[in-house]
């Protein structure tokens, strides 16, 4: 252990205990107000050296090395006293690389069509199978909804896909749905198969556009539900509804204002869209560079006030904004559990190093929600001032209706349009 890499704990830990053990065997604890407590071990003294320079790339490195190790404690553990204590800026070295790459990041987050498609299958053209160990049966890889907070992982996502189609205002059938980053077609197929629309569904993941194609055959949905590969900046059909889940976080900030420009020249005059996105509670900032290496290359979650200036600038009307603050925590501690269960198979497809990767990254996904002010955002966008009622009760009645037993949806739906 050096001089300098203790003082750099020492003003880093300003919440909670930890207790190191350092790769020359010297141990020593730094110890904040009342906090999270954890414990780990470095096994090699080029871990330390990084840790004072760079510590969002190096400790997720180590940890994928196996030279950091949780000791008496899990990775979630200790990744909960780390991130806690990064949100307070007492680590000189992180402070500078932040400022850093927030310069980089019209670079990092420049995504052309060819760059789009290389960062979607990096991460989105793994091994299908994988997926299928710690997602539920539809494949839903982006935030459920929990309106009671006890549902389990399926329930949460059949009520995600109810609480979007009900803001997309799907009041007639065949209404002709663009869906932006399809992913593996799970609500594209919902929309047409409970709501009667005719959908498209785009995405840039060959893996994914096969098993869409796949399930919409299986499902007898071909005529209604078709998917191409295809970026989004080369659509140039008009559509009454679009919806995106959990794709904007790919776009890029320099290229809001064009993806929102092509909403509007795509988007019906009293079309309705439904934007599903990561957000962040603290403005505008950069992506950690772990999870941009190894996870998501190219992405990043926008602050509101990046996304609502595009909006603005396109000259399109945001008629309904929710705000899901902890919907997405808990769909990743779901994942974490199903990764764990099931970790002796994914390692099987992989490699150890491989299962280290994706525990820090769903581990550290999940407490990005907890602790460091990520959420998700909803937001209902349209060209036309009136092309959505005055008020929001039509969305809890059309969301009452899909959720009732089916003998009971057609007297709701009754009632609803009689009064």
């Amino acid at each position: 252990m050096t001089p300098v890499i203790d003082r750099i704990f020492r003003s880093f830990i300003t919440q909670g205990r930890l207790d190191i053990v350092f790769s020359d065997g010297s141990r020593r604890t730094y110890v904040g107000t009342p906090g999270p407590v954890a414990a780990m071990r470095i096994l090699a003294p080029s871990v330390e050296r990084r840790l004072i320079a760079n510590p969002g790339l190096a400790f997720g490195e180590a940890y994928m090395d196996g030279l950091v190790e949780p000791v008496g404690c899990t990775l979630y553990d200790l990744l909960d006293l780390l991130m806690t204590n990064s949100m307070n800026a007492g680590h000189i070295g992180e402070a500078v690389a932040a400022v850093i790459r927030y310069g980089k990041r019209t670079w990092t987050q420049f995504n052309p069509a060819w760059r789009s498609r290389r960062n979607v299958a990096h991460h989105y053209d793994l091994n299908g199978a994988l997926y299928d160990l710690f997602l539920d049966s539809d494949r839903q890889y982006s935030c459920a909804y929990f309106p009671r907070g006890d549902e389990t992982l399926e329930e949460a996502q059949v009520a995600k896909k109810r609480h979007i189609a009900a803001k997309l205002r799907l009041d007639r059938p065949d209404l002709e749905v663009l869906d932006i980053g399809s992913g593996w077609g799970g609500m594209a197929l919902t929309l047409a198969r409970e709501y009667g629309a005719r959908v498209t569904g785009i995405t840039l993941s060959e893996e994914q556009l096969a098993v869409s194609r796949r399930r919409a055959m299986e499902e007898g949905l071909a005529d209604r539900v078709r998917f191409e590969l295809v970026d989004y900046r080369d659509v140039t059909r008009r559509f009454d509804r679009i919806v995106s889940v959990g794709m904007f976080e790919h776009v890029g900030v320099g290229h809001y204002r064009q993806f929102f420009d092509l909403v509007r020249t795509i988007l019906a005059p009293d079309g309705v869209m439904l934007l599903h996105s990561i957000g962040r509670n603290d403005g505008p900032g950069s992506t950690n560079p772990w999870i941009d290496r190894y996870i998501f290359p190219g992405g990043y979650s926008p602050a509101l006030s990046e996304t609502f200036a595009a909006i603005e600038t396109a000259g399109l009307w945001v008629t309904d904004c929710e705000i899901l603050r902890l919907h997405y925590a808990q769909t990743i501690a779901h994942w974490r559990e199903r990764f764990a269960a099931n970790r002796h198979r994914v390692a099987a497809l992989y490699d150890e190093r491989f299962c280290r990767m994706f525990e820090f990254y769903l581990a550290g996904a999940e407490l990005s929600f907890r602790v460091q002010g990520h959420l998700n955002f909803q937001l209902q966008i349209t060209r036309s001032i009136d092309a959505v009622p005055l008020t929001r009760d039509y969305m809890f009645e059309v969301e009452r209706e899909a959720a009732a037993p089916p003998g009971r949806r057609g007297l709701a739906r009754k009632a609803r349009t009689s009064g």
